[in-house]
């Protein structure tokens, strides 16, 4: 690759690499006050290519590649190189991973106790765990959770924030002073624009946490709560993991333990003050 950046992020490193400089200076800015790898060597290769050489200067495209692969994707516009990055950093983490149990989904933690939040796209996960970030939580991520089989114990790992649609303008209105990637329009997703996670959630990434609360929440109906029983939560996280039948037996494990050590509760919300309200509710009475 011509251009190449590499970064550590929590216990997980990249060589980010690329056909074109654009995709890689920006990523490289998003990511300038987190370290490289200590000792050089990364953990996962990601690959920013043109398929065929004259999609670098006409039309360019973004293939995304690296470690791993997937055949039929699509090329995504160079327009979206920080998007394509990002995606292809999920890629090689969501088909690579052997040391910890994934999760989809969002983390924060307070006085070391951690609160996971996953469900379907457009949940609101990212955007209560950003917004938990500005009142005193310590952001652990948002894509994935990283959840250790031998010890129980979640690891941070605070990628860029990923805001969609109505919860770039809610994000850029709670923390102005915030830095954001590029707007990118007309995406599969919607308008989209990556937050940066502030320097409490960098400079702690190291650090772990034990789940306390897992939580299943749900945009844009009536406020509700209910408790969700380990069978459930069982099945639910089998579905939101990407490497659970890969890691066998010390994914179920860790899934067993997880479910009957750690309550959860689903909860529906019509506005964001409303989640954050019952977060903050619900957090108080473990």
């Amino acid at each position: 690759m011509r251009h190449v950046h590499r970064v550590q992020i929590g216990p997980a490193s990249f060589r980010i690499g690329s056909d074109w400089r654009a995709p890689v200076a920006q990523i490289a800015d998003l990511y300038r006050d987190y370290p490289a790898p200590a000792d050089g060597v990364c953990d996962y290769t990601v690959r920013l290519f043109a398929a065929r050489p004259w999609r670098r200067l006409v039309r360019p495209a973004i293939t995304l590649g690296g470690d791993f692969t997937l055949p039929d994707a699509v090329p995504m516009p160079l327009a979206w190189g920080v998007l394509a990055a990002e995606m292809a950093m999920n890629l090689q983490l969501a088909l690579g991973e052997r040391r910890y149990l994934l999760l989809h989904a969002s983390a924060v933690e307070r006085n070391g106790r951690a609160l996971l939040m996953t469900g379907l796209s457009g949940a609101g996960k990212s955007t209560l765990a950003a917004l938990l970030a500005t009142r005193g939580w310590r952001l652990m991520g948002d894509e994935f959770a990283l959840v250790d089989p031998a010890t129980g114990l979640a690891h941070a790992f605070p990628r860029l924030v990923s805001l969609k649609n109505e919860s770039v303008g809610v994000m850029a209105r709670a923390v102005p002073q915030a830095r954001f990637g590029p707007l990118l329009a007309g995406t599969p997703k919607g308008d989209l624009r990556h937050l940066v996670p502030d320097a409490t959630a960098i400079a702690r990434m190291a650090e772990p946490a034990r789940p306390a609360l897992v939580l299943y929440p749900r945009f844009g109906f009536a406020s509700a709560e209910r408790e969700v029983p380990p069978a459930e939560g069982f099945v639910r996280l089998t579905q939101a993991s990407t490497n659970y039948t890969a890691l066998g037996e010390a994914g179920f494990d860790a899934l067993v333990r997880l479910v009957r050590e750690v309550p959860a509760m689903a909860i529906d919300y019509p506005d964001t003050d409303d989640a954050l309200a019952q977060v903050e509710r619900l957090w108080a009475a473990l």
